[in-house]
């Protein structure tokens, strides 16, 4: 899925917010107002969460580069 999330954060038409508090690290992905994957890092954990269909979202990536 982190291959996956960083396409879904570089495409230039979705946003993310990122937010630290301490030892946690919140990054969301957003496509309009619609919140479509999240990042969690916490201490030496990552964990990725996605929206079932987020897979829609996916950019080929040739044209992210």
């Amino acid at each position: 899925m982190k291959t996956e999330f960083d396409n879904l954060r570089l495409n230039q038409e979705h946003t993310y917010d990122s937010d630290t508090n301490g030892d946690k690290q919140v990054v969301k992905i957003y496509c309009g107002e619609k919140l479509i994957a999240k990042k969690l890092k916490q201490k030496k954990s990552i964990r990725f969460f996605g929206i079932k269909e987020y897979a829609n979202y996916l950019t080929p990536e040739d044209s992210l580069g």
